[in-house]
């Protein structure tokens, strides 16, 4: 009965944790195509590259295709040394829209990308800004639709959650599951909600109001922080703004991580600078981090013993113990399954969960030990000093 009553407390707890993971309010506001404008407020569009010879060709020739009729492209070559210098003197020879200036080197107490974004808004001439990553891919209809969107929410900054590119088989398994972690994290619903304080914005794609940047100091004022993204968005919504938060998977595309050093290094900086300065948040990783060691453990395991005990002559309790423990896998399945879908993924990556579960397990673990120590964090070939970079 012992074995049988610890199934059943676990089979309630993890049926409520599952159907509350999966059912966050998640990306109410669309950015739905527009017919093109003939014309419209002058935007500078803005791409920091650094060592992007993967990407910048791409991204690039998207951003010139753009069917808006009012733009600039500016290209911060932030002191690369692979291709990416060599492939943007090609495609600014080719077409005079594109503006491409050398990185100045990095002083000390700044983050890489703020500082290369500073310095591009520096000579940006548009009236409002969109801040793109270079391995960000814009659909054509983008910048027309994103402004429309904007100016319909009245949104002075306006950020989308872009669709995820995922092509190797540890994007597959990992990303849903970080995807599902931020909508817990981080409400769409509550961050456009004005009345509150949670703010958040995709540094991929964001389009502000260059009146509003000024007035906030721009990337000067975060010339330290490394999650640069989150942090002017908390400026924009604290000083009065209206910030808005939408789903972009029909604009633009985004390949963030193509093998798994890059994925963990990525987020597990992510997840440290998200955490480093909420400890309540911090909390939530904890506990985020124990519930996907849980699944990632108990998943494989239970319905195995269930069955083992049910062999040895467990009887009736045993085998409530197996029932309960493939109902759980069914549930699980079949929201990992939607999840992966949306993302356009095979859904048989559902069963991969408990790997992806260990994986992200061990990532938060290694994000929260950072907090605690007091750790850096390496990023871009720099090494960032948490007593001054944060």
């Amino acid at each position: 009965m012992m074995y049988l009553l610890l199934s059943s407390s676990l089979f309630f707890f993890a049926l409520i944790i599952v159907f509350w993971l999966h059912n966050q309010a998640w990306l109410e506001i669309l950015t739905p195509p527009v017919l093109p404008p003939t014309s419209g407020p002058f935007v500078s569009i803005i791409v920091p590259a650094r060592n992007e010879e993967s990407n910048i060709r791409r991204c690039v020739e998207a951003l010139l295709d753009q069917d808006y009729p009012n733009f600039e492209i500016i290209i911060l070559d932030d002191r690369s040394t692979d291709g990416t210098s060599a492939i943007l003197k090609e495609l600014s020879n080719r077409n005079q829209r594109l503006i491409v200036l050398p990185g100045l080197e990095l002083p000390a107490g700044w983050a890489g990308k703020p500082h290369a974004l500073y310095q591009s808004a520096e000579v940006a001439r548009g009236d409002w800004l969109l801040f793109i990553d270079a391995d960000t891919f814009l659909t054509e209809n983008a910048l027309s639709a994103s402004l429309a969107s904007a100016k319909k929410t009245g949104a002075d900054l306006y950020t989308v959650m872009t669709e995820q590119i995922t092509g190797s088989f540890w994007e597959k398994t990992v990303m849903p599951l970080v995807m599902t972690a931020l909508s817990v994290g981080f409400s769409p619903k509550r961050v456009n909600d004005p009345t509150t304080k949670d703010a958040i914005a995709n540094g991929q794609f964001i389009l502000i109001k260059r009146s509003v940047y000024d007035a906030i100091g721009g990337h000067k004022k975060l010339h330290n922080l490394i999650v640069e993204d989150k942090a002017i968005s908390e400026q924009v919504k604290w000083s009065g703004y209206r910030l808005i938060v939408a789903d972009g998977r029909g604009v633009a595309r985004t390949r963030m991580y193509t093998t798994f050093p890059q994925m963990w290094e990525g987020w597990t900086k992510n997840i440290y600078l998200g955490l480093s300065d909420r400890p309540g948040l911090m909390l939530l990783g904890v506990f985020g981090a124990f519930l996907a060691l849980m699944a990632a453990v108990a998943l494989p395991l239970w319905p195995l013993l269930g069955l083992a005990w049910l062999l040895n002559g467990g009887g009736q309790a045993s085998l409530a113990v197996v029932v309960q423990a493939l109902l759980i896998w069914g549930t699980i399945l079949f929201f990992r399954a939607r999840v992966a879908r949306q993302m356009g993924i095979s859904i048989w990556y559902a069963l991969t969960t408990p790997l992806g579960a260990g994986v992200f397990a061990a990532m938060m673990a290694t994000s929260a030990w950072k907090v605690l120590s007091g750790k850096g964090v390496t990023w871009k070939g720099r090494r960032y000093d948490p007593k001054v970079i944060r």
